[in-house]
């Protein structure tokens, strides 16, 4: 299958919560560079490995199927599933410019993977996801259609949120705790599930893949740090869409961004990030 033309099935493009313009294909690049250890440290516990078959599940622009599929080499392949032809295009752009020959884009929604999927049945040794499962309606049909691609001992590695709206500010700004909960309720109101990691060794188990490794990542962010600008740039991104959808008010976001303000200058301030799990399961 040529990296150049991607397959479509399923149905078509829904609009990423975030969105999917250039702004946040940025902003996606930058908070992969600043997860990428935690990424690759799963990927090793999921022993991934050249050679191998593997789908980069709701790969969004592709900043991490690019890192898998050179992992894989020349010998392995990455199947990169996203339902959003800008952000395959992105994907596209950046595997020419790596000259790279290992990678197929099929354009779809991730809960429909045996459908958009079915010549790799039973046959892949690794699949990822990353902040998907959180956004998506149905992640029980994610994880079942992750589980029909897998071959035995095929693992699925996933990173993604639970006590999302754990994160916080301190000293505490009840500006900034007011958007905390509004992201929350409204991802829950587009169908998606801020404590989904909750919900996964069930599912796991449901569909014939034991847990076999299940950590988090928590960390903290602090005025001026590297990863303080993850936090920031996701702010300019979504906070006026929560404005527009009514979650919050003019009023609300000016507070926050007055907080926040205050808080990139305070030299005291820590922000707790919201914590993001790891989740490893091997099929049976």
């Amino acid at each position: 299958m040529s990296s150049k033309t991607p397959v479509q099935r399923g149905r078509p493009e829904a609009e990423y919560v975030l969105g999917t313009d250039q702004t946040e294909s940025d902003r996606l690049g930058l908070q992969h560079r600043l997860w990428s250890a935690s990424a690759h440290l799963l990927w090793e516990r999921a022993r991934i490995g050249p050679g191998q078959l593997i789908v980069d599940v709701g790969c969004g622009p592709g900043h991490a199927t690019i890192d898998l599929a050179e992992i894989a080499g020349p010998g392995g392949r990455v199947v990169a599933v996203d339902e959003s032809p800008l952000f395959l295009k992105h994907l596209n752009d950046r595997v020419q410019g790596r000259h790279l020959s290992n990678v197929d884009r099929v354009l779809g929604d991730a809960q429909h993977l045996p459908e958009l999927l079915p010549y790799i049945q039973g046959a892949v040794d690794l699949a990822y996801a990353r902040w998907v499962l959180c956004f998506v309606p149905d992640p029980e049909a994610v994880v079942a259609g992750v589980a029909a691609l897998l071959k035995p001992g095929g693992r699925f590695a996933v990173q993604d949120y639970f006590n999302y709206e754990s994160m916080s500010l301190a000293p505490r700004r009840e500006a900034f705790s007011r958007v905390i909960r509004a992201i929350g309720s409204s991802w829950r109101g587009r169908g998606g599930d801020p404590d989904i990691v909750s919900r996964l060794p069930g599912l796991f188990r449901k569909y014939g893949m034991e847990v076999e490794h299940l950590g988090v990542n928590q960390r903290i962010a602090t005025p001026g740090s590297t990863i303080w600008h993850w936090p920031d740039t996701f702010w300019k991104s979504f906070v006026p869409r929560l404005e527009e959808q009514g979650q919050i008010t003019k009023e609300e976001r000016s507070a926050f961004e007055r907080a926040w303000a205050e808080a990139s200058a305070d030299p005291d301030t820590f922000m707790q990030l919201p914590p993001v799990y790891d989740v490893v399961g091997v099929k049976a």
